[in-house]
């Protein structure tokens, strides 16, 4: 440990189960001496195991739907509240597709789901921002990251519309980060991180697959969970300052590959 959060605050969204990278994060940034409150969906709270780790990490959870700008308001209002000011550091860990769950293929979805996955997995982060900025709720030096896919900037036929949602996400940090750097000095950054086995990403049908590819491809291999929550604390960190509007690959170099040899072997006639 390096104190590299001592005496910083701020809000963690997205934490379910031990699997989840949001739940890493947590336990990394009171590690690193940070103080934070947790958040989830009212519906993620019944299925998930936050108390569990709130209590390991001496944090309170604020239920909030993402997709509410008046839940986002009492959210941020709270934490400062609880917190005892203004916030260092936050963390989008949300992603949903409702047409990935009900197995509707990308080429015939039903546009309802894709909305609603649209609006929890991207739109969410332009209303989270929305509230931290106009609510002056962030320190200057500041930093909000979100949690991203490489399959916004790639095919992954299965991935389906959470490719579309990522895309968006994306673009949300590099337009809202504008601002909120210009007006606020707080920097706004995407983690692009290799396939991991989570709850959620375990619900993309052929996921195995896809980790063993990249696994293959990968010359360092896949970050897992626990590493991307030290990229992760290093961006909340004063070590960052003046990192912003970045997706920043996590993936063990799977961005820049071509191809590999242990995937040509696969393809390579004795």
């Amino acid at each position: 440990m390096y104190n590299l959060l001592k005496g910083k605050k701020g809000i963690i969204f997205g934490a379910l189960d031990e699997k989840s990278i949001a739940w890493k994060v947590a336990e990394r940034a009171h590690e690193e001496g940070a103080e934070f409150v947790l958040t989830n969906a009212p519906i993620a709270l019944r299925m998930g195991q936050l108390s569990k780790l709130a209590e390991k990490t001496g944090a309170q959870i604020i239920p909030a739907d993402a997709t509410s700008v008046e839940d986002l308001t009492n959210l941020v209002e709270k934490a400062m509240e609880i917190l005892g000011g203004k916030l260092d550091f936050v963390l989008h860990s949300i992603g949903m597709s409702v047409n990935v769950r009900k197995g509707k293929h990308y080429t015939d979805p039903k546009y309802d789901f894709t909305t609603k996955g649209w609006d929890v997995s991207a739109v969410s982060f332009h209303k989270t921002m929305n509230v931290l900025y106009n609510k002056k709720a962030m320190n200057e030096w500041g930093s909000i990251v979100a949690l991203t896919y490489m399959a916004a900037q790639r095919v992954f036929p299965d991935y389906n519309d959470m490719a579309d949602n990522k895309a968006y996400l994306e673009s949300i940090a590099r337009s809202f980060g504008y601002f909120f750097g210009r007006d606020h000095k707080v920097r706004v950054n995407t983690i692009s991180q290799s396939p991991t086995p989570t709850t959620a990403g375990q619900g993309v049908k052929g996921f195995d697959g896809f980790i063993s590819y990249a696994e293959k491809m990968s010359p360092l291999g896949n970050a897992t969970a626990l590493e991307c929550a030290d990229y992760t604390i290093t961006l909340f960190s004063d070590l960052t300052k003046k990192v912003t509007l970045q997706n920043l690959f996590h993936d063990g170099g799977f961005s820049n590959m071509g191809v590999s040899d242990r995937v040509m072997e696969h393809f390579i006639e004795e």
